[in-house]
Parts: structure tokens; C-alpha cells; sequence
């Protein structure tokens, strides 16, 4: 970072869910048990699709990266909201909000992307049944899985490296409970259309070519339900997409409204409750819609041997 910039801002101020004492603690708490099963709720699915040979297929191969995907998004970011809610020294250190930054924005991308994976495996187990096992192969979804986590991690790095060289020295005070990039260029006395033009740019490509991957896959699986004689393998065929449906709905209806909107229509008490429910509700509903909605892998989570189950403690 530049030094100039470090000597300038070394940290910043975050706000607390509340300055009320007794709403800090009720707040405290709820976090507390939402950040709890959101681990609790991902680790073991991880541990269970590692362990049941029954789920190594890629359908859930790619839920348990989902799984990691929101172990990290909530791990960066929860923590540090706890620690500034019961603390009266609510601040953050430079490096430790430009971390915040970088990982909101590639586990996001991250997830984002493995969304869009596992939209057109849906459609080759669907559409093309015969020629899946050879589509879907181990080696083919390994290497989707390792692009999506080496392309969203890299290409995170410009946008934050050049955010942070900005010079901040309107305020230290960020209006949200951690670090992102839309008040951080509010605090910037320098120009940041650049850097905005960038973000949106890189931003808008990852999201606009997983969303089409995964549009353009559920046109194809629309048709061939479409396709089937019977009530009943229409609504068995579909059944198989239902929780993947109600995820990818949740991100993109969160993320599109949070992030993808301009300058002039920035709404911080809207946007501080829409990214809260991004970073710390939604990883806990995702492994929840997945076992609500899939009797098959939730008998399974039920059965695990209660010996292996401790890797979850």
C-alpha cells in the first residue's frame, strides 16, 4: 500500500448493531447463534458428503464447495461484528478491512460462480442423461471447482489493491458493520469513477456470465419437464433443481439489489440491512434449504455414524 495512504488512515471506525446496552446483547446473541449453525449446518454437510460414499456424485460435490463458499463469506466477516458489538472500540485496522474487502468480494464471486456450475450440471443430468457420467466426470468438475476459487480470487486483487490506495480524508467512519467498497469510496477525497468503472466492469462479467449460464441451463431443463408425459415425472424431475431454484434466487435477489446499483441511488440503512442478510442469514439458509428440500441427502445427514459425527465438535 501506498505509504502516504497508511500514514493518512491507519485504521477505521465500524458501526455496532446497537448502542443500547440490552439490544447489544439481544443482538450479540442472535448473531452468536446464526454465525453457530451457519457453521455447524455447513461443516456438516461437508462431512457428510466427504464421508458417504453414497454423495460423491458432483451434484454434491459442488454443495459441499457452496458449503466452504459460505463457511469463509461468514468467518471474514461475522467475527469482527461480534467482537465491535459488545466493544466500545469499534474500529478496524487498515489491512484488516482491506482483508474484509477482498474476501466479500471473491468468496462472492466464488459463490456466484459454482451457482452457475451447478445450474448446468443440473441441466446435463437432466437433458442429456446418458452422456452424463462422461460430461460430469471427477476430473471435469474438479477443474470447474478450482477455476471458479482461482478466478475469483485473483481477480480481486486490482480493485482492491487501487481502493486502498485512494487517500481517505473525509472521515474514518464507515457507515456499515464491516468494510466494503461502496462507503469506502464515499470517504474518498479523489475521484473513484475508475475504480468504479473496474468493479463493475470485473464484477458485472462474473455475474453476468454465471446468471446467463445458469438462465440459459434452466430453458433447456424447462423444456425437456415440458417434455415428459406424466404429473409425476415432471414434478420428480423438478424436484431435483428446487433447492438449487430457491438459492440462486435468494443470492441474486440480495447481491443484484446490495451491490449492482448507482452511486445516486445509495441507501445506507437499506443497503446495511440487505448486506447483513448477505453475509451472515444467507450461509445459514443455504445448507438448510439443501436438507429441507433433499429427503435423499437429509435421511443421509440423519444416519451418520455418531463416532465420524464427532469431527463436527
Amino acid at each position: 500500500m501506498d505509504q502516504s495512504n497508511q500514514t493518512t488512515v491507519t485504521n477505521f471506525l465500524l458501526l455496532g448493531l446497537s448502542n443500547v446496552p440490552h439490544l447489544q446483547a439481544l443482538y450479540f446473541s442472535i448473531l452468536l447463534i446464526v454465525y453457530i449453525v451457519t457453521f455447524l449446518a455447513n461443516t456438516l454437510i461437508i462431512t457428510v458428503v466427504s464421508l458417504k460414499s453414497q454423495l460423491h456424485k458432483p451434484m454434491y460435490f459442488f454443495l459441499s464447495n457452496l458449503s466452504w463458499v459460505d463457511i469463509l463469506l461468514s468467518t471474514s466477516i461475522v467475527p469482527k461484528i461480534l467482537s465491535n458489538t459488545l466493544s466500545r472500540d469499534k474500529s478496524i485496522t487498515f489491512m484488516g478491512c482491506a482483508i474484509q474487502v477482498y474476501m466479500l468480494g471473491a468468496v462472492g464471486a466464488t459463490e456466484c460462480v459454482i451457482l452457475g456450475i451447478m445450474a448446468y450440471d443440473r441441466y446435463a443430468a437432466i437433458c442429456h442423461p446418458l452422456h452424463y457420467n462422461k460430461t460430469m466426470n471427477k476430473y471435469v468438475c474438479r477443474r470447474m471447482t478450482f477455476g471458479s476459487w482461482a478466478v475469483s480470487f485473483l481477480s480481486g486483487f486490482p480493485r482492491v489493491y487501487l481502493t486502498f490506495q485512494l487517500p481517505f480524508c473525509r472521515s474514518k467512519r464507515i457507515n456499515r458493520y464491516f468494510c466494503e467498497m461502496p462507503p469506502l469510496f464515499h470517504l474518498s477525497c479523489k475521484e473513484t469513477l475508475f475504480i468504479e468503472i473496474l468493479v463493475y466492469i470485473e464484477t458485472g462479467l462474473i455475474v453476468l456470465a454465471s446468471f446467463l449460464l445458469t438462465l440459459v441451463s434452466y430453458v433447456f431443463i424447462i423444456f425437456t419437464i415440458l417434455k415428459i408425459s406424466s404429473a409425476r415425472g415432471k414434478y420428480k424431475t423438478f424436484s431435483t433443481c428446487a433447492s438449487h431454484v430457491t438459492v440462486v434466487t435468494l443470492f441474486y435477489g440480495n447481491i443484484l439489489i446490495t451491490y449492482m446499483q448507482p452511486k445516486s441511488n445509495y441507501s445506507p440503512e437499506r443497503d446495511r440491512a440487505l448486506s447483513l442478510l448477505y453475509t451472515a442469514v444467507t450461509p445459514m439458509l443455504n445448507p438448510v434449504i439443501y436438507t429441507l428440500r433433499n429427503n435423499y441427502c437429509s435421511d443421509l445427514m440423519k444416519r451418520v455414524d455418531p463416532s465420524k459425527a464427532c469431527l463436527l465438535k
